[in-house]
């Protein structure tokens, strides 16, 4: 290495056109990446932490990617500790099975799921509210209108890398916006004969939460989709930690908590001790698993 350069440490935090924009903690810098990132296939991406030498002028080349502690490739972010999933009462109204696929996925990368639901002047959320946090996921009901309800919420986001997951429409810009102002995130209108929002956001980007903690606001975040591993449908009911107690009440070990006779699971379904929307969440990502582990071998992969 060249003795006239300084070698820093820091966070990606934004991708443009073969730009990565690193942030050290105390200034960004504007950065690309050495000719053998491409020849050893190495792409860094949004929450990767570098090393990198600083070329004066607030300009840089990284140097080395460390090791992550996990990746999500659609959309591309890595190092992911928290995702915030934010639903909304109506236009669009809570999807249980998108709430429970991405806190399946998240538990499974090594994530912690936030509970959100968003819009608490327009309807109740009692029920939902009930349901994940019996459940044992951290479950906020807030107004990204209302500044009082935000308070604890705001606590989530210290000395971590959040992204916000959910529909469009159901007002994660609008929550970034009122739980850090200064952000001036874009927020669309809700369109009425869809549903759901226009897209606003148009490249994954960390903002810095003051000084502890990082948010991504992501474009099509409602639809994140797991790294396609086949143990991830071996240990899909690990990431559902009020569904995994009752699995050691099953008659067999080869048990798939779906439907077989002396489960466990399905008794506890049926004695009111788990969630329907909970196990049903869990019977139709099962099947999804299952359906793309049969496409995945049919191909030879």
């Amino acid at each position: 290495m060249r003795e006239n350069k300084t070698y820093k440490t820091g966070k990606i935090i934004k991708t443009v056109s073969g730009f990565y924009y690193v942030d050290d903690g105390e200034n960004i810098f504007e950065c690309k990446a050495r000719g053998i990132f491409r020849q050893a296939k190495i792409s860094p991406t949004v929450g990767d932490k570098v090393n990198f030498s600083d070329i004066g002028g607030a300009k840089g080349v990284l140097e080395e990617v460390m090791p992550r502690r996990n990746y999500l490739s659609r959309p591309s972010i890595a190092n992911v500790d928290k995702i915030i999933i934010v639903s909304s009462f109506e236009n669009p109204s809570p999807d249980t099975y998108m709430i429970d696929r991405l806190s399946a996925i998240a538990v499974y990368n090594d994530i912690v799921p936030v509970m959100v639901f968003n819009k608490s002047d327009t309807g109740d959320f009692t029920e939902y509210e009930r349901i994940y946090k019996n459940a044992g996921f951290n479950t906020y009901v807030v107004s990204a209108l209302q500044s009082g309800s935000l308070n604890i919420l705001r606590k989530e986001f210290d000395n971590c890398i959040c992204v916000m997951a959910g529909n469009s429409g159901v007002g994660k810009s609008s929550l970034i916006n009122a739980l850090f102002p200064g952000f001036g995130l874009k927020t669309g209108e809700v369109s009425t004969a869809l549903g759901r929002g226009r897209h606003t956001t148009r490249h994954t980007e960390l903002f810095k939460c003051a000084k502890t903690g990082f948010v991504a606001d992501t474009p099509g975040f409602s639809s994140i989709e797991p790294n396609y591993d086949t143990d991830f449908k071996e240990r899909l009911v690990e990431c559902f930690p009020d569904i995994l107690p009752y699995t050691d009440n099953c008659r067999f070990t080869s048990c798939t908590h779906t439907c077989e006779m002396g489960c466990g699971v399905i008794e506890a379904l049926e004695s009111g001790k788990i969630q329907k929307t909970r196990f049903e969440s869990y019977v139709l990502l099962y099947g999804e698993l299952k359906n793309a582990e049969h496409r995945y071998k049919s191909k030879g992969q």
